[in-house]
């Protein structure tokens, strides 16, 4: 705190003596009342989305309807209805090899590979565990809980089993070794124990399958083997009939033998589902093993069996398949990926009953299938889910929460025609759990791009997740019908259509995206489907120098050597003409690339459902030879009518609604006479061969200027928007009018827009004048390809040498890095990459009193710019004349590269961008609505004084430090540095309920939030350390304390740094336990009753009790008491009314079993005393009559 007292009387200071001669009605130092304070925040995970990454268990409970699911990293993931999801993590991390529910009791028992069991709480909303049971002297295997029992049979590796009371997690010293369980059946050591489970008719006969193929039915009352059961193959699963007579086993050989319990010598039937059955009658070719099979009856007609592999070895590269077999029909279903476990759902809970199976639950690699058995042509049914989040790997991720309430409805209403049809018409069979009862009501939206060029909407309010529409960019490009057809342009090897970031406005509906091939695509929301003959294409041409003959070495910087395999300093001196097809530029085989793009635009007309439309393609294009550099930041504005992209090479400045080119400048040009390099301007224009024109011209003088189009740029050929005839128009602009272009002036000039006669008047300056950069061709593998460019920051950001000071007096000025990028091997290279963007209605220049449209731009670094804009007042005039951009200058410099920028009026609150009201483009009757086109800017601050000059402020947020500058004197009133040892990854301007703050996430895993404008350290919380790249790319905060990240491939992990949402959690998690009626068991009938034909119970606890089977060996396992038992659920614990919940919900429970058993007690009475009576009147009709009388 002290050292923070420090800062803020230094930053005083500095305001004091920056504002020392003030202008009339100047309120720069102005205290701000701040509302939000450190007890306003508090970290926690919420909700965990996807599909659980690399499965490796299943469960299902059949009377909750919860399935659950393991994986290999611990991580237990059960789901319900739709929107009922929870996660919970075995703190060992060590994979779930088998899950096991306490049916209909709340609890799951689960084993992991370092040979623990655990027993999970599921009547809590967060899931904890109550009991561990480590193994140390043997290797679990296997695990079976009979339905309605308390002693968990646990197998092993060496050929044991174990007996465990699922109440106390205490071993019974019952235990069933390997060697008296075969006998002299076998040799040798008959494996590990790969089945269990008990006779469905008779509890006390327990069936054990060995891995060698052993099968044998121990009588646990006698505790000897009654039969054993042989065959050469070895077993992966065993199912029962439910009557009790038969088995049948899976092998290893892709047979199924059955056998009959009371037959050991040999199998009733041996079946080779997918084998060749030769007509000699010899056995048939050994196929794939059959990994399990399930046995299920049904009343009305044949049983089912189920089984996963089996296939012929001659099926060479065939998918997983799922066979079903009922009756005489065999059904083999596809699946994408391969099967990791499946389960098939039956009405009935008990296993001595008919099953009835209904559908099959499919847990594949990387999807959940369901299919519906009792429906022709087993169809699927419609996953409630967000398990299709990884359909394509994420690439970049967006959260918006608090958005306008019309857009879900809007989105849902498009998205549901995307739907694919086929689908069962039955409900989703897993219909377990009841949703959370909490108060957050505002709307969240959750953007994925994805690597095939996808964007995916999802609906995220209330801490669910419902995808609400797809949108395919690669459509609008030319696909490559096999891999000889594949452009040599392409600037990577897979996935050329990845979206690499985007940028989004809520209120226009505007959406802009960039891909990794270097375009840029500008899409409007339309109700009405649309048919585009034409696709509107741009191409930008944005070359940078190669031969730096005014190198930063001059100012004192050290720039490694590079290969300059030429020169040019000829920047764009003219606007290329909007391509309504794409580029004829032709590259030649004996000469380097020039004037194309990375993706070709289709040429046939495109036909675009309701939705995101496309508006207009830009695309930057190959120079001599050099592919065009990834896009790095992107920023668009819906009032303006502007799109803003940058790269290692400059910035290009684009207006969509005229489908120009407004700027297209070089880094360095962008700092004019304040370059940190110090360079002195040069002539743009060199003496040159004409030159037939490029890709960016007239497309009808393709063949004759090829030779030119290649030219290196030494050759002082021009460039490719310049032809011959638009010299006679004096279209180029001489060099005094570049120098003075250079010194922020602005000329209009004209160009001729392609296949039209007419000119017309756009303002534009154009520059490129970049240092030298390596072409990047990643080698790596796809998914490292689809970011190379967020690789390559990221290793640069990591090899970040300490702050060197040069000077003391000098303000940051001397900062400078070192950085390399070993990812995607580029050079180390001191160039300046443009990384972020703000629109905003503020004062741009330096003592401006009027409020006006500017563009500031963050660079890596750090320097800090402004570009004011010049918008027409009118909506009619701004569809007739382009806005202008000028130069503004430098502005500050802080340590690092600028990250996020804000603005802020006078009190401190937010001054959002301006932004134009949706309309529908295809509606002519809203198009020509002039409110439409109305921008909203946000009103006068309360307190504000008539006729005072107001007061911005403007929040810069770099990968090291946070700044506030004060507008417009441009001075810096505060300043707070972030992290000395580490940097920023993401940092965000948010609002929340109390005020606005600076949300950041570095790269040492701390999450810190600083408040507006004072940037005092309200939460500093060490979280979640740098593991993966994949966090760094997707973690984004948003709105009123939300944040995600991509934790894993498949999984997008929520979470919540507010307060508020950390106290209602608990009120807005789902519940996965609700109190249900088991069912009834099956009627044994009369018969079965008298002459003993029906299942057999058995006390366990006379067996396996401590009484009579002894204590277990204290070294074979060790018991641990979990977090979740008593002591800890009162720990955890929201509250008296929480618990006052839970007892309400568990004396309900119990009053509901007594009122069951009254009830049941009462109907035996009823009957008993109706046979009573039936009986005596039987006795008294036949007392007096003799034998022969009857």
């Amino acid at each position: 705190m002290k050292k923070f007292n420090i800062r803020k009387v230094l930053d005083g200071l500095t305001a004091s003596s920056s504002s020392a001669s003030p202008q009339p009605g100047n309120r720069e130092n102005d205290t701000i009342q701040e509302n939000l304070q450190s007890e306003h925040f508090q970290l926690c995970k919420t909700v965990r989305h996807g599909f659980p990454y690399q499965p490796s268990a299943m469960a299902f409970d059949p009377v909750q309807k919860i399935l659950a699911i393991g994986t290999q990293s611990g991580a237990l993931r059960l789901f319900g209805r739709a929107g009922v999801e929870c996660y919970c993590q075995h703190e060992s991390g060590s994979a779930v090899i088998q899950l096991q529910f306490l049916i209909n009791e709340g609890a799951l028992v689960s084993a992991l590979a370092d040979d623990s069991i655990h027993l999970w709480n599921l009547r809590q909303k967060l899931p904890a565990v109550l009991h561990s049971l480590k193994f140390n002297r043997e290797r679990i295997t296997f695990l079976h809980l009979p339905f309605q029992s308390k002693w968990l049979y646990v197998g092993t590796e060496r050929g044991n089993i174990h007996i465990v009371n699922v109440e106390s997690f205490t071993l019974s010293g019952y235990v069933i070794m390997w060697n008296k369980a075969i006998e002299l059946s076998s040799k040798t050591h008959p494996g590990p124990v790969v089945h269990i489970s008990d006779n469905p008719m008779d509890e006390g006969k327990l069936l054990i399958g060995f891995e060698c193929g052993i099968v044998v039915l121990w009588d646990l009352r006698t505790k000897k083997a009654d039969y054993r059961y042989n065959y050469d193959e070895a077993i992966h699963s065993v199912a029962w009939h439910h009557e009790g007579k038969q088995f049948v086993c899976s092998h290893s050989d892709g047979t199924l033998t059955i056998w009959n319990i009371r037959t050991p010598a040999k199998p009733a039937q041996i079946i080779t589902p997918h084998g060749k059955q030769p007509k000699d009658g010899k056995k048939p070719e050994p196929c794939k093993p059959i990994l399990k099979v399930e046995y299920k009856t049904t009343r009305a007609g044949d049983p089912f069996m189920v089984l996963s592999g089996g296939l012929s070895y001659d099926t060479v590269g065939r998918r997983a398949c799922l066979t079903v077999m009922h009756g005489k029909s065999t059904a083999v279903l596809e699946m994408d990926y391969p099967i990791v476990d499946f389960l098939t759902l039956c009405e009935t809970p008990y296993p001595n009953d008919f099953q009835e199976p209904y559908a099959v639950v499919i847990l594949l690699e990387k999807d959940l299938v369901v299919i519906d058995l009792a429906q022709i042509g087993y169809p699927i049914f419609e996953n409630p889910y967000p398990l299709t989040l990884h359909e394509s790997p994420v690439t970049c991720c967006e959260y918006f929460a608090d958005c306008p309430a019309e857009l879900i409805p809007a989105f849902y209403s498009v998205g549901s025609r995307q739907k694919r049809q086929g689908y069962s018409k039955k409900e989703w069979p897993v219909s377990g759990g009841n949703w959370g009862q909490g108060t957050q009501s505002y709307p969240e939206i959750i953007i994925t791009g994805h690597a095939d060029g996808s964007i995916k909407f999802w609906d995220a309010s209330a801490i669910m997740l419902q995808v609400l529409y797809k949108l395919k960019t690669a459509k609008v490009f030319e696909k490559a019908r096999s891999k000889e057809d594949k452009p040599s342009t392409d600037i990577v090897d897979e996935d050329p259509f990845a979206i690499q970031m985007l940028s989004w406005c809520p209120e226009s509906r505007m959406l802009c995206v960039a891909g990794v091939s270097a375009h840029v695509i500008i899409y409007r929301f339309s109700k009405q489907e649309v048919t585009t003959e034409v696709v509107q294409l741009l191409e930008v041409r944005m070359p940078y120098e190669l031969n730096d003959v005014d190198s930063p070495e001059a100012a004192g910087e050290q720039t490694p050597a590079v290969s300059t395999p030429g020169a040019s300093s000829s920047p764009q001196t003219a606007l290329p003409p909007v391509q309504t097809h794409p580029s004829t530029s032709s590259n030649s085989s004996d000469g380097p690339r020039d004037n194309v793009p990375c993706l070709k635009v289709r040429c046939s007309p495109l036909k675009q459902s309701p939705g995101y439309q496309v508006d207009l393609v830009v695309q930057l294009l190959w120079v001599s030879g050099e592919p065009p550099q990834q896009i790095t930041s992107l920023a668009l504005n819906s009032a303006y009518g502007l799109v803003v992209f940058g790269n290692s090479n400059g910035l290009a400045v684009v207006d969509y609604f005229q489908k120009t080119l407004l700027m297209n400048v070089g880094v360095q040009e962008l700092h004019g006479s304040a370059d940190p390099f110090q360079r002195q301007p040069r002539s743009p224009r060199k003496a040159r061969q004409p030159s037939g024109g490029g890709g960016l011209c007239d497309a009808n003088d393709g063949s004759n200027a090829a030779e030119d189009r290649c030219k290196s740029p030494t050759s002082g050929s021009a460039s490719p928007c310049n032809s011959d005839e638009e010299n006679k128009h004096q279209n180029f602009i001489d060099k005094s009018t570049v120098l003075c272009l250079t010194l922020n002036t602005f000329f209009p000039f004209q160009w001729a827009r392609l296949g039209s006669s007419s000119h017309e008047m756009c303002h534009g300056v154009l520059f490129c004048f970049v240092p030298p950069i390596s072409p990047v061709k990643s080698k790596s593998r796809r998914f490292s390809k689809t970011v190379a460019n967020d690789f390559a920051k990221m290793s640069r950001k990591l090899s970040t040498i300490p702050d060197q000071k040069q000077d003391s007096d000098a303000k940051d000025s001397s900062f400078s890095r070192s950085r390399s990028s070993s990812v995607t091997s580029l050079e180390r290279e001191a160039r300046e990459v443009i990384s972020s963007f703000h629109f905003s209605e503020t004062m741009g220049r330096k003592g401006e009193a009027v409020a006006g449209p500017s563009l500031w731009v963050g660079t890596s670094q750090g320097n800090m710019l402004v570009l004011p804009l010049t918008v027409p007042p009118s909506s009619d005039l701004r569809m007739q004349q382009a806005p202008a951009v000028s130069f503004g200058g430098a502005v500050t410099r802080l340590k690092g590269g600028v990250l996020t920028m804000a603005t802020l009026d006078s009190v401190g609150a937010p001054l959002l961008p301006p932004y134009e009201v949706w309309y529908d483009p295809n509606l002519p009757d809203e198009r020509e609505e002039k409110d439409r086109w109305k921008r909203r800017r946000p009103a006068t601050p309360p307190g504000g004084q008539e006729g005072a000059a107001e007061t911005h402020y403007i929040v810069l947020c770099s990968e090291k430090q946070a700044e506030v500058l004060v507008l417009p004197s441009q001075n810096s009133v505060f300043k707070h540095n972030i992290t000395e040892a580490s940097f920023v990854l993401r940092a965000d301007v948010v609002q929340m309920p109390a005020g606005s703050c600076i949300a950041c996430f570095c790269a040492n895993g701390h999450i810190m939030a600083l408040s507006l404008p004072s940037l005092r350290p309200l939460l500093d919380v060490n979280y979640l350390p740098l593991t993966d790249m994949r966090i760094a790319r997707t973690f984004c905060f948003s709105n009123l304390g939300q944040a995600l990240y991509l934790t894993s491939p498949t999984e997008i992990q929520r979470m919540t740094y507010s307060q508020e949402t950390c106290d209602n959690l608990q009120e807005m998690l789902c519940e996965l336990f609700t109190p249900v009626e088991t069912p009834e068991a099956p009627n044994r009938g009369f018969f079965k009753g008298l002459f003993g034909g029906g299942a057999q119970s058995l006390d366990r606890e006379d067996l396996f009790g401590e009484v009579a089977a002894g204590k277990a060996s204290r070294s074979l396992a060790q018991h641990i008491p979990g977090p979740g038992g008593m002591e800890g659920m009162k720990g955890a614990a929201s509250g008296v009314v929480g618990e006052l919940a839970r007892t309400r919900m568990a004396l309900d429970e119990r009053g509901q079993k007594l009122g069951e058993l009254e009830e049941r007690t009462a109907a035996m009475m009823a009957s008993a005393d109706s046979f009573s009576k039936h009986a005596h009147d039987m006795m008294l009709k036949y007392k007096d009559k003799k034998w022969y009388q009857l």
